[in-house]
């Protein structure tokens, strides 16, 4: 292996051998502890992404990485050819955790909501029974689900869509955060499900109106459609709350997991729901050779375990609000509007003196913290969970003296 012995290597590597699908912040990573970061030549960084919430537990936390050694060391994959003796644990755990009878474990985001998406169309045409072929699932303007095929037909985003067709049929887009779009559309009887992210992460952290949510899935009870929540990004306490949808107090008939159910060390995906929607699939109808393997399965117990017994939710509802309340102070053209929920946050960057979101990124990385941009004009801010009150106010400050040396 060719050893790296500097950033501008690193990238030459990328850029020579790798696709172009990422443009990322020109920083190389080279070690991770809690809510830190340092590059190839030793520079420490605030870490406000946390791999897209991937982290929210901290970077190498020691209990997750002990499971992963641990259990990798002793038996890694079977396949679903054979049963395992971590797997079957986990699914209770998981289940019991989160309210629900079943799980069907699987890897990624993505996959996760392809899982979602066939499970609805089975539950349409055994249970609801739809006609053949004619179930619906409606979805929101600039949603993220992932960018596989049949995702990115449910996306608005010309990025994701252009050049990437034909797409698959059977979704209804309608705007987010509008309850009469979602009634009008409900009207249509062949409509299986809902799929929402509760909070819009990849859009720009935009959060609905408050009772949109539980407005939104009592209508879809009304219809007898499933309310399926993609929390790959807002669940496992990033907004505050164990689950996004926790804020108004429902439980989702299909709920989504991935990214920090993992604590970022491996990647692991969950689709949880109740028996009546579960049981429809059978054996061979849907499956991954990684899904539910020895070490996910272990390695989701510890990650779930951390959030739980530090008390994470709790912490990323109070650091959310000290966050934005110290955001608020900043006095600057840059800053046209700041929102979010938990430790989940965005600022809305106004373009001033011919610089832009991505040009106040650098600047933070000139002094020692990494976020990212997303749609060139909003920067998304979400450390992991584990940041105290001193760490909290420092980012700030590092934030605010970046956007003061651009002005």
């Amino acid at each position: 292996m060719t050893e790296v012995t500097s950033s501008k290597m690193a990238m030459e590597l990328e850029d020579k051998y790798g696709a172009h699908n990422y443009h990322p912040l020109p920083v190389v990573l080279a070690k991770g502890k809690g809510v830190f970061m340092w590059d190839v030549e030793g520079k420490r960084y605030y870490d406000f992404l946390s791999a897209y919430s991937a982290v929210n537990q901290g970077h190498c936390h020691p209990k997750i990485t002990k499971a992963l050694i641990d259990q990798v060391q002793t038996l890694e994959l079977t396949s679903r050819a054979f049963y395992n003796d971590v797997l079957g644990a986990y699914e209770k755990f998981i289940t019991e955790y989160f309210g629900y009878q079943r799980l069907l474990p699987m890897n990624t985001g993505a996959e996760g909501d392809e899982t979602a998406l066939k499970l609805t169309r089975k539950w349409a045409y055994k249970v609801k029974g739809v006609p053949e072929n004619q179930a619906k699932i409606i979805c929101c303007e600039n949603n993220f689900h992932g960018r596989t095929i049949s995702v990115i037909s449910m996306s608005t985003d010309p990025q994701a869509r252009d050049d990437f067709g034909p797409f698959t049929p059977g979704f209804i887009t309608i705007p987010y955060n509008d309850l009469p779009a979602l009634e009008k559309a409900l009207q249509d009887p062949t409509v299986a499900g809902f799929l929402v992210e509760p909070i819009q992460g990849e859009a720009g952290v935009f959060v609905p109106d408050e009772g949109y949510l539980k407005k939104a899935y009592d209508l879809c009870k009304s219809k007898n459609v499933l309310f399926i929540a993609d929390e790959v990004q807002t669940g496992i306490a990033r907004t505050g709350k164990l689950l996004a949808c926790d804020w108004e107090g429902f439980k989702p008939d299909v709920l989504i997991l991935g990214k920090a159910l993992s604590g970022g060390v491996y990647p692991i995906s969950a689709v949880l729901a109740d028996d009546h929607i579960m049981m429809t699939i059978h054996p061979g109808e849907h499956g991954s050779t990684f899904g539910g393997n020895p070490v996910a399965a272990r390695v989701a117990i510890a990650a779930l375990e951390v959030v739980r017994d530090e008390k994470l939710a709790e912490n990323a509802q109070k650091m959310g609000e000290l966050f934005r309340s110290e955001i608020r102070k900043i006095n600057s053209p840059f800053i046209e509007l700041v929102r979010g929920k938990g430790l989940l946050n965005a600022v809305v960057i106004k373009p001033h003196n011919g610089k832009f979101a991505w040009d106040v990124c650098l600047k933070m990385r000139d002094n020692g913290l990494l976020a990212k941009p997303t749609h060139d004009h909003i920067i998304r801010f979400a450390p992991p969970l584990v940041i105290n009150e001193a760490q909290i106010l420092e980012a700030v400050a590092i934030i605010k003296e970046s956007i003061k040396e651009l002005e």
